[in-house]
């Protein structure tokens, strides 16, 4: 029995394997005790290392693998077979190694710029480019590790061929299907490197107030302030206008509008809105005012401006500010509140005319 499996053709090139796995996997247990004191103290990188360990596991057997067939004789019986299946699996490991590894850097990279502090544009920023790039690096990944798979295959490649040399129509139809595709493509490029919008930014988008809560490769999903979510192409927030209330800054400046009769003095209010704004704690201690800014036939208008740290702090200002002037119009002034009324000035006029002619007339005693 020993000498026969002594004589088997296939003996040599296993018992290679079974030396080559173990020892593959000795390097990847001591290269990564290596690589992970080494970049510890960078942090994207040491991620990086820590979200590549297990598929480097994987990977570094199957490369040892690919040596041993590679040095077996051509002559062997399914020995193309085995190193086309080996060849299949190590690019698949690879490029799930390629993937892991951008994934892990990206963490890493996020992990410094934590944004979930009251300052957060510039983490924000971090945030949409790792993100956005890390997810079309992976797509490029996994697109390139699918084609090489295929390009081992020789009907694939005259599948390719036989489509090169009929290029023409099919190039234009491919060309107008994939539009779409390539179009999200670059408009998530130019969103990544321009950043007309980032995670957590505050939009105003088809009329719709909302934040964006994430950035795919393809769209875009704004959580609006009733917990819908309103989902755009990537290719939208290049084409199209739209309001960005955190571009540079989170902090607002917000209008409340107050109607009043002409007869409300505007001393008292102003010390109103001093003291509503300054009592409050949304208010970011910038700037506030109280000035009348029109006048109807009936009633003057009159905006109050305060400043927020943010868009969510701004609008329960305006609503705090707002409703205190109410009440304490309702409370000091409700005499000055609007009103629809007809005076007189004292002598009948035509309406008093007509209604002391319909009155009876008091029949003698």
């Amino acid at each position: 029995m020993t000498e026969e499996m002594l004589a088997h053709p296939w003996f040599g090139t296993w018992l290679a394997a079974v030396i080559a796995v173990p020892l593959a996997l000795l390097v990847h247990r001591l290269g990564g005790l290596v690589l992970m004191r080494i970049t510890r103290p960078a942090p994207a990188l040491h991620s990086m290392v820590i979200n590549c360990k297990p598929v480097a596991r994987v990977v570094l057997p199957l490369l040892a693998l690919l040596l041993v067939f590679q040095a077996a004789p051509s002559d062997l019986r399914f020995i193309g077979s085995v190193r086309h299946f080996n060849g299949l699996l190590l690019i698949a490991a690879t490029t799930w190694l390629a993937v892991k590894a951008i994934s892990g850097f990206a963490d890493g990279v996020l992990a410094q710029h934590p944004y979930d502090v009251e300052d957060n544009l510039h983490a924000r920023r971090v945030l949409t480019q790792t993100r956005v790039l890390a997810r079309t690096a992976m797509s490029m990944v996994l697109v390139a590790g699918g084609a090489m798979m295929l390009m081992t295959f020789p009907g694939a490649r005259q599948v390719g061929a036989s489509l090169l040399a009929s290029a023409g129509v099919i190039g234009i139809v491919a060309g107008l299907a994939a539009k779409p595709v390539f179009s999200n493509l670059i408009a998530g490029l130019q969103i990544a490197l321009a950043q007309p919008i980032r995670i957590d930014d505050v939009l105003v988008v088809e009329g719709e107030w909302g934040r964006v809560e994430e950035i795919t490769g393809t769209f875009v999903v704004v959580k609006i302030w009733d917990d819908r979510r309103l989902i755009l192409p990537l290719s939208y927030f290049i084409e199209k206008p739209f309001q960005n209330w955190t571009r540079s800054s989170s902090q607002l400046l917000g209008a409340v509008f107050v109607y009043a009769d002409y007869g409300m003095p505007l001393q008292p209010l102003r010390a109103e809105v001093e003291r509503i704004v300054k009592s409050a704690p949304e208010w970011d201690g910038r700037f506030f005012n109280l000035q009348v800014t029109d006048a109807t036939e009936r009633t003057m208008q009159i905006r109050v401006l305060c400043t927020a740290g943010n868009s969510s702090l701004a609008f329960d200002l305006r609503c705090k500010v707002r409703e205190g002037l109410i009440d304490f119009m309702q409370r000091e002034y409700p005499q000055f509140l609007p009103r629809m009324r007809i005076e007189s000035d004292g002598k009948p006029g035509r309406q008093d005319t007509q209604d002391m002619q319909r009155q009876p007339v008091p029949s003698p005693r």
